[in-house]
């Protein structure tokens, strides 16, 4: 077992697979993971010459462990070759789009054990994170990823979603998500959850709207979401802030653990002029565990 931290997963910052140039800019900066992207971001006829700018990034960048490939979607003829292109390079982890269920996750699994068996990578080794949300039928399957094969992280969409059903807008008139997108969000929160893994919320389109970003990101995360997607430098440092527990919280959690520490055996306890159960126990131990010091 590896002795390296662990890695964090606050920001999560595409760039796309065809410009050397946004590839370099995103791995400059803070982002904790750069998504270098093979699908929505390259059009067809880009994407043989992407999967080589691809690979020829990734291979021996020092910061390749943060560098994770989004590939295409295996219900089109493009993933394999992607895989071929760019696990020689051997990237940090990759991106599964627009699954359809539990089963699209085996088969990668398959497909990147004979990657790595045939590049010396060992095998096992290559983390995933799942889109569970970008197809209807793969709503109905949000709950079944524990135990995946390399699962660490769940996210959402909702513009593939919005096409899957046919919808003509995915916004409220006051440019809230619909009910139907909502639901999405919930899923994935549960289905994360469920499998154990960390639930990382989708993208705001607006990148230039950073005090809407702020608020949504900090939204999300009281709901239990610890990282999300950026398509722009610029929303990375909002999104790291918003996930990064403030010191008032990681003293508050570490006052209710020494509290119940002190006191074993005790269900309930007096704490602020109120009640505190083992639940509150639980997300302060959470917490700071989050932050390495548990």
């Amino acid at each position: 077992m590896s002795d390296a931290p662990p890695l964090k997963m606050r920001s999560w910052l595409f760039a796309p697979g065809d410009s050397e140039r946004k590839m370099t800019k995103a791995v400059e900066g803070s982002a904790d993971i750069v998504l270098l992207d093979l699908e929505d971001a390259v059009a067809t006829e880009n994407k043989p010459l992407a999967r080589r700018i691809v690979h020829d990034f990734v291979k021996d960048n020092p910061a390749r462990v943060r560098i994770w490939v989004r590939v295409n979607p295996l219900d089109g003829p493009y993933t394999l070759t992607d895989l071929a292109a760019v696990m020689p390079a051997h990237p940090g982890g990759i991106m599964l789009p627009k699954v359809y269920g539990r089963q699209d996750v085996d088969r990668l699994d398959h497909y990147l054990s004979a990657f790595e068996a045939a590049n010396g990578i060992d095998v096992g080794s290559t983390p995933v994170i799942v889109l569970v949300t970008e197809t209807a039928e793969a709503m109905f399957h949000t709950g079944d990823y524990k135990g995946a094969p390399r699962v660490v992280a769940l996210t959402w969409g909702a513009e593939d979603l919005a096409d899957s059903i046919g919808a003509s807008s995915n916004r409220n008139p006051d440019g809230s998500y619909g009910s139907t997108y909502e639901l999405a969000r919930s899923m994935c929160l549960l289905g994360a959850a469920t499998a154990g893994v960390t639930a990382i919320e989708t993208i705001q389109g607006d990148f230039r709207d950073l005090d809407t970003l702020k608020t949504r990101a900090e939204k999300v995360r009281r709901d239990g979401y610890r990282g999300m997607l950026a398509i722009h430098p610029a929303q990375v440092d909002v999104i790291n802030a918003a996930f990064t527990p403030t010191e008032d919280e990681i003293a508050d959690a570490q006052a209710i653990v020494d509290i119940f520490a002190a006191n074993p055996g005790v269900g309930a306890i007096g704490y602020k002029g109120g009640m505190l159960d083992r639940p509150y126990l639980s997300r302060a131990e959470h917490l700071l565990r989050q932050v390495g010091r548990a």
